[in-house]
């Protein structure tokens, strides 16, 4: 192969490696408003007994520090709001807010982000599951 075909080989190889890259990179578009994350609209179903939750998140006092629809006197600003919570694609900023991830944090939030506000209050797996199965409930309006 001669010098010049050598180039005019190198040139169209990189040429295709770039018109190849570019088309894979167009089908990674954000449609949605980048802002603000959303979850994925087939999330898997939160399993637990969401009107206990709802009770356990009353006995916890969980509304001392956010707010909660549908909780009697949850209207605490120390922590974030949990309205449409169930919408939301991370908890605590980091965690992709699935059933485990938020049966993690409600039970033991030090140990994802030691230093957090969020105190542990005792709460069980099983209580958890079911206060996590209600907060699935909270949409965004």
């Amino acid at each position: 192969m001669q010098k010049g075909q050598r180039y005019t080989w190198l040139s169209l190889t990189i040429l295709l490696l770039i018109v190849t890259s570019a088309s894979l990179l167009a089908g990674c578009v954000n449609t949605v408003d980048a802002t603000i994350p959303q979850a994925a609209p087939n999330r898997a179903v939160f399993y637990g007994d969401a009107q206990q939750g709802k009770q356990e998140i009353a006995k916890y006092g969980c509304g001392s520090c956010h707010i909660i629809d549908g909780v009697p006197g949850a209207d605490g600003l120390v922590g974030p709001p949990l309205t449409g919570i169930a919408d939301r694609a991370y908890i605590a900023g980091m965690l992709s807010n699935r059933q485990d991830h938020m049966i993690m944090w409600i039970v033991n939030p030090q140990a994802i982000v030691p230093g957090n506000a969020m105190p542990i209050l005792g709460v069980s797996q099983d209580e958890a599951r079911d206060i996590s199965a209600y907060l699935s409930t909270l949409h965004t309006r």
